[in-house]
């Protein structure tokens, strides 16, 4: 595994190059569609990591991975680095960095909440639910428990199972998730300019 990145300036850079790398972007859809990268190509991390092996067949340039603040983008380079692709890059800071970087060029579309808000406000809804409810059922304080330890948990292997449970919702989801669709897309550009 190489874990290399490039910072959102570098990236501008070689976007305006004749050396473009493909840009995947391993957020749901429904934060891709909200904002992404002009030419990126949304591919989910879940979808990602179920079918890696047809990806790999249309990724020979050089790929920089984007997600949100960089953690989905580093799992997804870890697996794809793991099925033996080379020349893997990860957006130092993700779409959160990209943003602040003043003229950088971004796709809008209809603002949704980012998956990370939505484990937050999930958790936390949870949490003072099954609170407020141990003053009638005292059992109910174990959710609370059990909501935090999965939340060391997530913290700890950098991975989140209510976030990966929360993207299969038809809100996080969109036309984009099909993987013939992906690979079409991936297909019709590759060798050409993106």
């Amino acid at each position: 595994m190489n874990n290399a990145t490039v910072d959102p300036a570098a990236l501008r850079d070689l976007l305006d190059s004749d050396r473009r790398p493909r840009v995947i972007d391993v957020r749901t859809p429904a934060e891709f569609e909200t904002a992404h990268i002009p030419g990126a190509y949304n591919v989910p991390l879940d979808l990602l990591r179920e079918h890696r092996d047809e990806l790999l067949e249309h990724l020979d340039e050089d790929v920089v991975l984007v997600c949100r603040s960089g953690a989905r983008a580093t799992q997804a380079e870890r697996s794809l680095a793991q099925a033996g692709l080379p020349n893997l890059r990860v957006l130092d800071g993700g779409m959160v960095a990209w943003q602040a970087v003043t003229g950088a060029p971004v796709n809008r579309g209809r603002p949704r909440w980012d998956l990370e808000r939505q484990v937050r406000l999930l958790a936390g809804s949870i949490v003072l639910t099954s609170v407020l409810a141990s003053s009638l059922f005292p059992a109910a304080r174990w959710v609370a428990g059990l909501v935090g330890a999965g939340l060391a948990v997530a913290a700890l292997t950098n991975t989140c199972a209510m976030g990966m449970l929360l993207a299969r919702l038809p809100y996080n989801r969109g036309s984009r998730c099909d993987l013939d669709g992906i690979v079409g897309q991936l297909s019709a550009t590759a060798g050409g300019p993106r």
